[in-house]
């Protein structure tokens, strides 16, 4: 059986399966709707929140970046675990007890305030729209290579599905479609790895074959050729970074608050029976997280090496076009690989510098996008296992895809009509607009992965330094501080999220020709950004709250409760 059977095969499989698992779990009311009637188990919220979490970005573009730019990847892998032991000790446990539905919820009760409820609103649609961009283009790039179709023909099927399973089940038909998803994606993941590992370095666990010598009887570390290869072919050391220590830091630290302050994820732990279950649940989404990230670096090596060894050749002189493996001539077809011949040798050569610049010696351009799904093809394992990944990609994708559409559809349907403009709207009604709001973010983000502002992984970095600048400071303000007041968190959120966004825009879109250390403020990237319109959001809100009204007694009273682990009940609306 060839392999795009396979991979029609699998992947209908699963869609079959997470298709059944909505029409099972389809939600009735707006508390399972939106929390899936608080009653979801700490170990299943855990792999459902590790589902969620693990989108794309992580699946198919955090090993390509990892890949590409060695130790410097490592910003990735740092900041996206460490945020979960913020969210677990300092936000969720006390949001839980809050007993709302979603941030924006809490925001406009904590602050007293619609004019902050609906800024949050705002804030939240904004972050998950740039979220969702990331994500559509990995579904995207999987389809368009393994079921030959159009990257906007992808899209849309992709959409289709979602919109299925998001629409009719609501979180709870989502969550215990994640539970199958991770199942999927982590089985997609280290399978091609344990393979790989296995022929390059015959250890079966990819985590110590990444330290490893190569067992093809030479005695070189794994990581020693890939500096060697890296270095003669004119890039940085794979294990030497080249960013700055101060762009390392803003980085890791914007993703690790960003992920504190992404609403799709902290809407997670309302759907748990108990507070202390909050917790739990955090415990778990690390364990079940750490299975594909202690694995990505591994198989960003391997991919590397074996990426090199097949273009350049193993004497290092280029492989003859004509000759090309099939897996270049399979991913050439999507463009996201591309070959020019510039020296007219028929050969094809990878090295530093520019494809489209004739005086560099660079012949073949390779979407870092394609790493992990290409890595099965391009180490020549079975069809099965290509397929297998192939499932696995779409399966990361759709599974965060479907939370941000949640997210999106409860602050226009729950935080905007029922809590803001329409407050005697019928249960029934509302839940019928936050189906239609559904509907409608499904085709606008089918829009953003068709025309995706950047890759994957950098997309969705941009998102989390959104986050960081608007969502955490003022979350961590709403629980620890009693006298923070409405004037403060409305003008730190504002301020916080505006000048993100503007720094981002303005390098990414507007002048991307100055994207360079030399003309970022301190050095910090786009990427990183966040963490300094998280420090200017806390300096103005501390500073118009000193200028402004006291908050209400009674809202520093309910503070106080918000911090008291006793007496939470269920998730619901006020």
């Amino acid at each position: 059986m060839d392999v795009q059977t396979l991979t029609f095969l699998i992947v209908g499989l699963t869609f079959a399966l997470y298709i059944g698992i909505a029409i099972w779990a389809r939600a009735g009311s707006t508390n399972e709707f939106y929390v899936a009637g608080g009653g979801v188990p700490p170990l299943a919220n855990g792999m459902a929140t590790a589902a969620d979490w693990m989108s794309a970005a992580s699946f198919i573009s955090m090993a390509g970046i990892i890949s590409f730019a060695g130790y410097d990847g490592g910003v990735y892998l740092m900041g996206w675990t460490g945020g979960y032991v913020l969210l677990a000790v300092c936000l969720v446990p006390y949001l839980r007890k809050f007993g709302k539905f979603t941030v924006p919820d809490f925001i406009g009760d904590r602050y007293y305030s619609q004019t902050a409820r609906v800024v949050a609103i705002m804030c939240a649609i904004f972050i998950c729209f740039t979220y969702i961009a990331g994500q559509m283009r990995g579904v995207g790039v999987v389809f368009s290579r393994f079921l030959e179709v159009e990257i906007e023909t992808g899209v849309y099927i992709g959409m289709v599905i979602v919109f299925f399973y998001a629409v009719l089940g609501g979180m709870k038909g989502i969550t215990y479609t994640q539970v199958a998803q991770y199942c999927v994606m982590s089985f997609a993941y280290l399978v091609p790895a344990i393979f790989i590992s296995m022929m390059m370095t015959g250890h079966f666990f990819p985590q110590t074959g990444f330290g490893a010598t190569l067992s093809d009887g030479s005695g070189v570390y794994l990581l020693d050729k890939l500096d060697g290869l890296t270095a003669e072919l004119g890039f940085s050391q794979y294990t030497e970074g080249s960013k700055s220590m101060i762009d390392v830091f803003a980085i890791t630290a914007a993703l690790m608050v960003g992920t504190a302050g992404l609403p799709h994820v902290i809407v997670r732990f309302f759907t748990v029976p108990r507070v202390k279950d909050t917790r739990i649940s955090a415990a778990w989404t690390l364990v079940f997280i750490s299975v594909v990230y202690t694995t990505a670096p591994a198989v960003a090596a391997f991919a590397r090496v074996n990426m090199i060894d097949t273009i350049n050749g193993k004497d290092g002189s280029g492989t003859a076009y004509a000759e090309a493996p099939t897996w270049v001539q399979n991913w050439e077809k999507t463009g996201l690989i591309t070959f020019n011949d510039k020296n007219g040798d028929g050969k094809m050569f990878y090295t530093s510098g520019s494809i489209d610049d004739p005086t560099s010696a660079n012949e073949v351009n390779v979407d870092r996008d394609i790493m992990v799904l290409a890595n099965p093809e391009i180490a020549d394992l079975p069809g099965w296992v290509v397929a297998l990944v192939a499932a696995g990609g779409i399966a990361a994708a759709l599974s965060t895809t479907a939370g941000l559409l949640l997210v999106i559809s409860t602050s226009v349907s729950h935080d905007l009509l029922k809590r803001t403009l329409k407050p005697d709207i019928s249960d029934k009604q509302e839940l019928l607009a936050a189906r239609l709001a559904a509907m409608i973010a499904i085709v606008i983000s089918a829009y953003f992965g068709i025309n995706p502002p950047g890759f994957v992984a950098s997309v969705v970095a941009f998102a989390f330094g959104l986050a960081a600048a608007s969502f955490f400071p003022v979350i961590i303000m709403g629980i620890f501080s009693k006298k923070m007041n409405k004037e403060g968190a409305i003008a730190g959120m504002v301020t916080g999220i505006s000048f993100t966004a503007a720094y981002i825009i303005f390098f990414k879109f507007v002048s991307p020709e100055l994207n360079s250390p030399a003309h970022w403020l301190l050095g910090i990237s786009p990427e990183g950004i966040g963490i300094i319109g998280m420090a200017i959001n806390f300096i103005v809100a501390a500073i118009v709250m000193k200028l402004t009204a006291e908050t209400p007694l009674e809202i520093q009273q309910m503070v106080e409760g918000i911090r008291n682990p006793k007496g939470a009940g269920e998730a619901q609306a006020h």
